[in-house]
């Protein structure tokens, strides 16, 4: 049964293969018009050594019809190559050129054989050769339709060798013999290159599934190499390659781009508040405002956290820029709705403008993010163009960089001391420590400059414990009574192994560990609370006291009061400055004290400057306070003048 089957199928189109169809009908048209370009030539030969000895009918007026047949399907033909064909057309097509193929085989024998019997053997030897050139000829050109190869040498071989044997003559015995032979043949050699042309074409398909294959992985690898997958606009690495691209082309006056960051406003809070996920959504919803403002010439990418980068491919005046700037801060200020809950946000910008001649990439970011600082220090929810000054902030920054990273800090850090007084008991209770560094080559360097470099270089870590070895030190030589308050940063607290650092330079030193007030703000909190809360948790389990600075100043001082270990809360100076002016002031300074009485934690005021700021802050509840009117920051060698004074 299955040799039947397989001898069935040989002899049948094949069409359930839409790819090897189409390969067919390619192939199969580029040879058709020399198939009937070859029968014409050869018919003719014949009929014309023919057109003495047999009767016209045979040898002029069917070889005729035979040959204008052939040439009606070769005009066709020639012109059908250039279609491309459905496989619905195409597998019709193939089986109608497999029905011709026997109709033509059976008629071109049948008229080969009633010619073989007129003229002498010479013409009876030409009309054998004629019908085995031929039939070889048209299987070659068949070779890709198998089925019609195979049928047109059945046909043919067949019925022709019949006819040989039954002329009884031993050359035409001869010759059947081998016209059968060279069927056989033929038969396998188109077998076999069928199935080759067959594989060949399962090959090629399984080939371009596997280049489909590894394109799309190479599709989804540049994706996600290239692309954030949270918000679908372009990543860091695309951001900067497209950057470094730009810069490659220009700079200076030849400069087409622009490039600014965008930082957004309250972003942490969101995510403490109302959770990571919602973060998730928030940052979604940021990308998809972006994309509605980009378009060709404006490229939006996600640079990792809540900040994100723009470049512009073409020259912009800065007013242009400020007002883009604006467009994009307004559209980032709108609410946004997360569950059931809304949060609102602001983003801030900081644009580098037009790079100046021969500035590396890394220049360029350095002045847009030198613009982000000044908008996110005093003017956040706008746009910040980088300016002269700015330029100058940035090198006198880079230079107090290279000093900090080259200096002798253990020689070049100092501390200065702020007394803490109880105004209920007239005494001073403790001492906030205050870095300064002197360095010989820039001098005095503000605490608020250089701290923001060290910790944006990471030498933070090495100014907090060297700072805190000299407090130490100079602490144990302090009452009992007297604490000592030390300001950590958020990256001191932005792990537990550099908490833990910090609590054995305490516990290695003679000041007790109770003795010792790490304050932080609530910047610091809010950078990662879940990290700052383990911290602060391992802070408290040795015995020291934790501060919360500056309360009051943040988004939303009072979600972390109740949720982290804090035994103190510094009221600021912001508050105090107008105390005695301004009734709302007092309200929230009255507020405060009562918070922290209820909660039972400590309260100290900062800033307070004259007798009549004292006066009102006592009347509101307040003892503990910290400003000029009790001292100002003083080195270690005035601290004992101090304390016998102020007993």
């Amino acid at each position: 049964m299955v040799s039947v089957a397989r001898i069935r199928g040989a002899f049948t189109v094949d069409g359930t293969d839409p790819e090897l169809v189409r390969s067919q009908m390619q192939a199969f048209g580029r040879q058709i018009p020399l198939l009937y370009f070859m029968l014409v030539i050869n018919t003719m030969a014949v009929a014309i050594t023919h057109v003495g000895c047999a009767p016209a009918w045979l040898a002029v007026y069917t070889p005729l019809a035979l040959c204008a047949f052939c040439l009606i399907r070769c005009v066709r033909w020639w012109f059908f190559r250039q279609r491309t064909l459905t496989h619905e057309q195409a597998v019709p097509e193939l089986r109608k050129t497999l029905w011709l193929a026997g109709v033509m085989g059976v008629t071109f024998t049948t008229w080969a054989a009633l010619l073989f019997h007129y003229g002498p053997a010479y013409e009876q030897a030409q009309v054998a050769f004629y019908m085995a050139t031929t039939v070889v000829g048209c299987v070659f050109c068949l070779m890709h339709l198998r089925a019609a190869a195979f049928l047109l040498l059945s046909i043919v071989i067949g019925s022709f060798t019949i006819v040989l044997f039954a002329a009884g003559r031993p050359v035409f015995v001869a010759m059947a013999v081998d016209m059968l032979f060279v069927g056989i043949t033929l038969a396998l050699i188109v077998h076999l290159y069928y199935r080759n042309f067959s594989s060949l074409e399962s090959s090629k398909r399984e080939l371009l599934a596997s280049q489909a294959v590894t394109q799309k992985l190479s599709d989804d690898n540049f994706r996600l190499a290239n692309i954030d997958s949270l918000t679908g606009l372009p990543n860091r690495r695309s951001f900067f390659s497209s950057l470094n691209a730009l810069a490659e082309q220009g700079t200076g006056e030849t400069a087409t781009f622009h490039m600014g960051l965008i930082d957004l406003d309250g972003f942490k809070q969101v995510n403490d508040i109302y959770g990571h996920s919602s973060g998730d959504l928030v940052l979604k919803e940021v990308g998809a405002r972006l994309l509605e403002l980009a378009d060709p010439a404006i490229f939006f990418a996600r640079l990792g956290g809540d900040e994100f980068g723009i470049i512009i491919q073409r020259r912009l005046t800065e007013d242009e820029l400020d007002r883009l700037g604006q467009t994009l801060c307004e559209r980032l200020s709108r609410p946004y709705t997360i569950g059931g809950n809304t949060a609102e946000l602001s983003g801030t910008i900081g644009w580098a403008g037009l790079p100046p001649p021969s500035v590396s990439v890394s220049d360029i970011f350095e002045r847009a993010d030198a613009a982000l600082y000044v908008g996110k220090e005093s003017r956040r929810g706008t746009a910040v163009v980088f300016s002269a000054e700015h330029e100058h902030r940035v090198r006198r920054a880079s230079l107090v960089a290279q000093e900090l990273k080259a200096a002798s800090l253990d020689a070049e850090l100092y501390l200065e001391f702020q007394p803490i007084y109880d105004v209920g008991a007239h005494s001073v209770v403790g001492f906030e420590a205050l870095g300064r560094w002197r360095s010989p080559k820039l001098g005095q360097v503000r605490p608020e400059e250089f701290i923001r470099i060290a910790e944006r270089t990471d030498l933070i870590r090495v100014v907090t414990e060297v700072l805190l070895r000299k407090a130490l030190a100079e602490a144990s030589h302090w009452p009992a009574h007297m604490y000592l308050s030390f300001n950590l940063s958020a990256l001191d607290i932005s792990s537990v192994p550099r908490a833990r650092r910090l609590l054995d330079i305490v516990q290695e030193s003679p000041t007790d560990a109770e003795r010792v007030h790490f304050e932080i703000t609530e910047t610091a909190v809010t950078r990662d609370f879940r990290q700052a809360r383990a911290s602060l948790s391992l802070i408290k389990q040795v015995g020291c006291h934790v501060s919360l600075d500056d309360f009051g100043t943040g988004y939303s001082s009072l979600s972390y009061v109740h949720r982290l270990p804090f035994d103190t809360i510094k009221i600021d100076r912001s508050f105090v400055a107008e105390v005695d002016t301004d009734v709302a002031s007092a309200k929230i300074i009255r507020s405060v004290m009562d918070l922290c009485r209820n909660l039972g934690l400590e309260c100290v005021v900062e800033g307070v400057e004259t007798e009549s700021q004292c006066e009102i802050l006592t009347s509101l509840g307040g003892r503990v306070m910290q400003g000029y009117l009790f001292g100002k920051p003083m080195p270690a060698d005035a601290m004992l003048a101090f304390q016998l004074n102020a007993v």
